[in-house]
């Protein structure tokens, strides 16, 4: 039976909506968190340029009837550092994830950074189960499970299925398809229709698709609808649950790359290591390349030279020191560079066979600030902040289970 606080607030709510002013945030009490189910969708590489040029009529009806905002990802534009951001609700400042990899001092290597010893702020899911709520981290990529289901009561990923879900739900296709999104939405689907218990998932795609097809392709078109469609399902499977959707970054064709441990040795000018920010197991998405580079230098006193060096290079947009970077990005800075190199639409980091590399012009790829427009969701969630609280994806759950 509904108290009469519950009464109360779902009135105040109402008739706030119908007079057209939004309520500016969650309960402090956590009423509402406990009582509505709360569904955070993570769609990697869904650019603004995607929704733009596709027809979905879930996320249309979404737009009209919800809050819809074009927001700012997080730097740099990688979906580990923006997974994070997301599922945390701070910036790498605080959670210190700063990319799919990075350097680490103790190996002299570049590692993958992803695993849950490395994220220094509580999960969404963390948050939820202090105030009892069961949560469940639903991923097409077994990185995110490994990084952020701290907390969870499920925890699935579809390139690693378990055998329960797969009698379930038939086998998951390969993480270098289409469909593998898809059998992660079954699963959420299936979790909405037969676990009412788990109040809060958070499903998380993977970007294969736009890593393959541009926007106006039919293939990604296809995907889209077929992605907007599983939406549908999902809020006709829970009616009464709120859906928070949002992206890490968009997409664009890079015509160039460079390796830039190759191009200063080349130059007279080596350096200790530079790593992609992008670089992940995902290899075949990318190449491991991506629009921001971390520069570790052989001595402080070449920070000068290497820095010109890098600003000569055609596609390098700008070379930030790590305070600046710091300062301009909140980036977490025992894991960035000495010098932290950006590139423009076009360009890209990583390393390669040989110093620099003209790229086909299939090849996309993410990393840059050319990257950071994304589109932001929220249906159906009675106490969401108004709009004028939403400008990062970050934003999309920190008002969730704050208490």
């Amino acid at each position: 039976m509904r108290s009469r606080r519950d009464f109360l607030t779902s009135a105040a709510a109402a008739l706030a909506y119908s007079s057209g002013v939004k309520p500016l945030f969650g309960l402090q009490g956590s009423s509402h968190n406990k009582s509505q189910r709360t569904v955070v969708v993570m769609f990697d590489g869904f650019g603004l340029d995607y929704l733009a040029q596709s027809e979905m009529p879930t996320l249309r009806r979404w737009q009209r009837e919800g809050l819809y905002k074009p927001v700012k990802g997080v730097m740099p534009s990688v979906t580990n550092a923006n997974n994070s951001s997301i599922c945390c609700g701070v910036f790498p400042k605080e959670h210190g994830i700063t990319g799919n990899s990075y350097f680490d001092p103790g190996t002299g290597h570049d590692e993958y950074m992803e695993t849950a010893d490395l994220l220094l702020a509580p999960t969404l899911f963390e948050h939820a189960a202090k105030l009892g709520v069961s949560s469940a981290l639903l991923s097409s990529k077994k990185k995110t499970i490994s990084l952020l289901s701290r907390g969870t009561t499920i925890a699935l990923s579809a390139e690693q299925a378990p055998a329960e879900w797969v009698d379930r739900l038939g086998p998951a296709p390969a993480i270098y398809s289409c469909e593998i999104n898809y059998w992660i939405f079954r699963a959420a689907i299936d979790i909405l229709k037969h676990r009412p218990e788990i109040q809060c998932l958070y499903v998380h795609t993977t970007d294969y698709p736009m890593h393959t097809w541009a926007p106006d392709a039919p293939e990604s078109k296809e995907h889209l609808k077929t992605i907007d469609a599983l939406l549908g399902e999902a809020c006709a499977a829970a009616p009464d649950a709120a859906f928070l959707l949002t992206a890490d970054h968009g997409m664009n064709h890079k015509a160039r790359a460079y390796d830039l441990d190759k191009t200063m040795a080349a130059a007279g000018i080596p350096i200790r290591i530079s790593i992609s920010a992008e670089r992940d197991r995902y290899f075949k998405h990318h190449l491991g390349l991506g629009g921001t580079a971390w520069v570790y230098l052989n001595h402080p006193e070449d920070k000068d030279k290497v820095k010109k060096a890098l600003l000569g290079l055609a596609g390098v947009e700008s070379v930030l020191t790590r305070d600046e970077a710091i300062a301009k990005f909140s980036l977490y800075g025992p894991r960035i560079g000495d010098l932290c190199v950006f590139g423009d639409q076009s360009t890209v980091f990583g390393q390669m066979e040989q110093a620099g590399s003209d790229l086909p012009s299939t090849y996309r790829s993410h990393g840059s600030m050319h990257e950071l427009d994304i589109p932001l969701f929220v249906f159906n969630a009675v106490r969401a902040p108004s709009g004028s609280y939403f400008k990062h994806n970050v934003d999309l759950t920190r008002w969730l289970y704050r208490g």
